[in-house]
């Protein structure tokens, strides 16, 4: 394997932190919106802080039950060592393992769920979003399609987010909420709540059409368009996930959906699937 084909590899397996990070918080925040309960009180929150620990070495914090994870009483910019120690429990990937190794999660995740939400692509604060180079095309006779053969790229980042434990997932987000809720205080929101954010980035790409029929692009100067202009339409953000090919959208988008069954949220509180086949747009 050439070092070219090995670097893309690897950035292709990196998109799947970025994913993760998004989608599973995104699913626990609409929890927090939707049935959100008080904050406790400074008794609670004191008990927290004396009686947390650390999981011992090389064991996994238990995922039974539905309450927050208790995680250690740590700094924001301190926290990598625990997100990355009571992440263990969420999948038992070893190619989820080595994502973790990522510095300054928990910032790194707030600033590209607030891009999310506003239909921004998160590339400029996860630069591994997606893989390097342009945009894979075949000609045919009717016309300039994408390459569907390329969409196998994203497979392994699909996979491991189909990994995920939902219940775990659950806990961990919940567990890491006063932390998210500091980092989005100082990317420039003091009086926002987190949660509304994190609602709309999941409603966006819950939104991302499962496109079943080859997708027509058109060559401009430097890049190209999508065809059909509903598609071309998109945000950042949804063209991302439409990019990863059918097969790995839908695979995305059950796991949130599993994610929010764990929650207890009601499947009329999402988007539903919406699918354009070769026969026209259905839901």
């Amino acid at each position: 394997m050439d070092d070219t084909h090995a670097d893309e590899k690897k950035k292709v397996l990196k998109l799947g932190l970025g994913i993760f990070l998004v989608l599973a918080a995104a699913v626990a925040v609409l929890y927090i919106a939707v049935f959100r309960k008080p904050a406790p009180g400074p008794a609670a929150a004191k008990a927290v802080e004396e009686t947390a620990k650390p999981p011992a070495a090389g064991t996994a914090p238990a995922t039974e039950g539905s309450e927050p994870l208790v995680l250690p009483a740590v700094g924001l910019d301190q926290s990598d060592p625990v997100v990355r120690e009571y992440a263990k429990a969420v999948s038992s990937s070893l190619r989820f393992g080595q994502w973790l190794g990522s510095k300054e999660l928990v910032r790194k995740f707030v600033a590209a769920v607030d891009n999310i939400a506003n239909g921004l692509s998160p590339k400029p604060q996860v630069d591994f979003w997606a893989p390097e180079g342009q945009l894979k095309v075949v000609n045919k006779p009717a016309g300039t399609f994408i390459d569907e053969s390329k969409y196998g790229r994203y497979d392994p980042a699909a996979e491991v987010f189909a990994s995920l434990d939902a219940r775990a997932a659950v806990r961990f987000y919940r567990g890491l909420r006063p932390l998210i809720q500091e980092a989005y205080r100082d990317l420039g929101y003091p009086d926002t709540d987190f949660s509304d954010t994190l609602v709309k980035a999941m409603a966006e790409l819950l939104e991302t059409p499962v496109v079943e029929r080859p997708v027509k692009v058109e060559k401009k100067i430097l890049s190209y368009t999508m065809a059909d202009e509903s598609l071309e339409g998109l945000s950042q953000a949804q063209k991302q996930l439409l990019r990863m090919g059918p097969k790995n959208v839908r695979l995305i988008q059950g796991k949130i959906r599993e994610l929010a069954a764990a929650l207890g949220i009601p499947e009329d509180k999402l988007p539903r699937t919406r699918v354009i086949s070769a026969g026209g747009a259905r839901s």
